[in-house]
């Protein structure tokens, strides 16, 4: 059975903190040359996982949209970080990303 959409939003926020690390030091993400300002980009992703955690603890229902938009977000920043050399891509993300599209 299928999760609602309440459920599945917490789910996805769950594993987007789990697998971008938004506390980073500065001094890590900004190395320099870079495609995307990795700081700005996980200060954009920590507004949205943030807002989309007051959505919820307001009640708000989440539509499938919502929860596609954010995941595409996601996926998006990841796919940057990798770039620039902030997250390491292993085999078991390539994996994921493949089963999740």
């Amino acid at each position: 059975m299928r999760p609602d959409t309440r459920t599945a939003m917490r789910q996805l926020i769950d594993q987007v903190r789990a697998a971008i690390p938004l506390d980073t030091p500065q001094a890590r993400v900004c190395s320099g040359d870079c495609s995307g300002c990795s700081q700005k980009l996980l200060d954009y992703l920590e507004g949205e996982l943030a807002a989309g955690e007051q959505r919820l603890a307001d009640g708000d229902r989440p539509s499938l949209a919502d929860l596609s938009r954010l995941a595409k977000t996601a996926r998006k920043i990841h796919r940057v970080l990798v770039r620039n050399g902030v997250l390491v891509e292993d085999a078991e993300s390539k994996r994921d990303a493949v089963v999740s599209r």
